[in-house]
């Protein structure tokens, strides 16, 4: 818990989730009240999109185009709402563990800051929506090499995950450091 009193480990986990959570939040905004027409809930828990066509931001490379998620990752279980919010509030929690227990590897809490703000910005549009904005449209000459519509939030998730992974591969733990600063020996034998 000594990290939630340090102001670097704090600094470095604050600065990261609030950019990262203002940054999807203004765009999701500022996507969905450009290309929006209206958003309408179905008796049966579907959701209607009037949208406006797509923009061609980098033509054939980066399109906005809105779309709405019930679902997850690749709209995995759609409609299974209280599911997601249940597993995001359990990926908080969890995400909060691994800072408690951070030390002082500043880089690793600016990652668990991007995984944060990922999280809580998709967890938002789930309670305060129910359905995740996504508007952008990755094209690789035009084609659909990569056919899902995403967001900031999922951009901050999966680069947060592959940071992650490079930290643990090459990262060295607590207990090494402490073996090679006391010459090879490490305080439990």
């Amino acid at each position: 818990m000594e990290n939630f009193r340090s102001p670097g480990a704090l600094a470095a986990l604050l600065v990261s989730l609030c950019a990262g959570l203002g940054i999807d939040l203004w765009t999701k905004q500022i996507a969905f009240s450009q290309l929006v027409i209206s958003v309408t809930m179905h008796p049966d828990g579907g959701i209607g999109l009037a949208a406006r066509p797509p923009v061609r931001f980098i033509e054939g490379f980066v399109h906005f185009e809105a779309t709405v998620n019930q679902g997850a990752v690749f709209g995995i279980g759609q409609g299974r709402r209280t599911l997601f919010v249940a597993v995001s509030l359990a990926a908080v929690v969890f995400l909060l563990w691994l800072f408690a227990h951070s030390g002082r590897q500043r880089f690793y809490q600016v990652i668990l800051g991007m995984l944060l703000a990922g999280v809580l910005g998709n967890l938002y549009d789930r309670l305060a929506l129910g359905y995740v904005r996504d508007m952008i449209h990755m094209l690789f000459f035009g084609r659909d090499v990569f056919p899902w519509i995403f967001n900031v939030a999922d951009v901050l998730l999966c680069t947060g995950v592959f940071l992650m992974l490079l930290h643990s591969v090459f990262s060295r733990p607590a207990h090494a450091s402490a073996a090679t600063a006391t010459g090879g020996a490490t305080p439990d034998g």
